[in-house]
C-alpha cells in the first residue's frame, strides 16, 4: 500500500488489555495496510513483533490461551520470581526459535518497517527508546523491559542497566512520532479515549519503588498526568487530521493484570472492527 504520507502506529499496551491492539493488527494484516514505523510500549510492543513478523492471530493465541497459564502470569510467580507476569517465559521460552509459538525472525528482520520500543531508566527516570536494531534472533529483551510493571516485576536488566514500563516514561510517543516527521499516525490506545488517568493506583507502588528507585517512582507517580496531557495532544493532533485515535468504548472488565476469556474475546473483537476507518485516514 503506497501512501504520499509517512505513516506510523503507536500502541501504548496496558497489560491484557492490549489485546485490543491485537485486533487491530490482524485486521491491518488482512486488509494489507502498513506503516512506515511502528511505536511500541508495554505489551503493545510484543503486539508489533507479531504484526512485523506478518503472523496474523499469533497474539490473540498469547492473550486468549498462554496467558491462563500460570507460568505466564501469576501470583505463585510473583512468590517465587518476584514477576507476576513472567516476562522470559512470554517473550523468551515462548517466543524464541525452539518455543511453542516462535516469532517469525527472519520475517520481522525483513520487513522495511521501523521499530522503536519505549522503557523507563529505573536509576535515572529517563525515556529510552530503543530500535530495531536491539532485537536479534531470540533476543527479545526490549520488550521485557518495556514491559515491566513497576512493583508487580523487578525491573529488566539490560546491558547492565535497569529498565521499568515504557508507560511510565513516554505512555503515548505521538510527539516523538511527529518529531522523526511522521505525518499520519494510528494511535492504539486501551482505555476510553475520554477517561482520564488518575494518581491514585499509582501512590502506593509509587511508594514502594521510592526506596530502590525514587527518580521511577517519581515517573510514575505523575504518570496519569504525562498520560492525560498525551491523550490531550493526540486529540489536537487529531483535529488537525494528521492522528487517528482507536480506543474501546469499555474495558470490559479487564485491568492491566486481571482477565476473562469473554473480557479478552469482547477487547479484541472490538481493536478489530475500530481498524476499519484505518484505510481511508491513511489516504486522506
Amino acid at each position: 500500500m503506497n501512501n504520499q504520507h509517512r505513516t506510523a502506529l503507536i500502541d501504548v499496551g496496558g497489560g491484557f488489555r492490549a489485546i485490543y491492539g491485537a485486533g487491530v493488527m490482524d485486521r491491518c494484516l488482512e486488509d494489507g495496510i502498513t506503516f512506515d514505523h511502528c511505536y511500541g510500549v508495554s505489551a503493545g510492543s510484543a503486539n508489533m513483533v507479531s504484526f512485523i513478523a506478518g503472523q496474523h492471530g499469533r497474539n490473540h493465541k498469547f492473550y486468549t490461551e498462554y496467558a491462563f497459564r500460570k507460568e505466564y502470569a501469576s501470583v505463585d510467580n510473583f512468590i517465587r520470581k518476584h514477576n507476576f507476569a513472567d516476562l522470559d517465559y512470554v517473550y523468551g521460552t515462548l517466543s524464541n526459535h525452539d518455543g511453542e509459538y516462535p516469532v517469525d525472525f527472519e520475517a520481522f528482520e525483513a520487513n522495511p518497517t521501523g521499530f522503536t520500543v519505549v522503557a523507563c531508566n529505573a536509576e535515572d527516570g529517563s525515556t529510552k527508546y530503543f530500535d530495531k536494531s536491539d532485537v536479534s534472533f531470540d533476543d527479545f529483551d526490549i520488550m521485557k523491559a518495556s514491559s515491566a510493571v513497576p512493583v508487580a516485576c523487578e525491573p529488566y536488566v539490560i546491558d547492565g542497566v535497569p529498565y521499568y514500563d515504557g508507560g511510565i516514561a513516554d505512555p503515548i510517543p505521538v510527539r516523538k512520532a511527529v518529531d522523526d516527521g511522521y505525518e499520519r499516525i494510528v494511535v492504539v490506545l486501551t482505555r476510553p479515549k475520554d477517561v482520564l488517568r488518575e494518581q491514585k493506583k499509582d501512590v502506593a507502588p509509587a511508594k514502594i519503588l521510592e526506596r530502590r528507585y525514587p527518580a521511577a517512582a517519581e515517573r510514575l507517580l505523575n504518570r496519569y498526568q504525562t498520560y492525560n496531557d498525551e491523550v490531550a495532544l493526540a486529540k489536537e493532533y487529531e483535529r488537525d487530521g494528521r492522528v487517528l485515535i482507536l480506543a474501546p468504548e469499555s474495558l470490559y472488565g479487564l485491568g492491566t493484570l486481571s482477565k476473562s476469556f469473554e473480557g479478552l474475546e469482547r477487547m479484541y473483537r472490538a481493536g478489530y472492527a475500530a481498524a476499519a476507518t484505518i484505510l481511508k485516514f491513511l489516504a486522506s
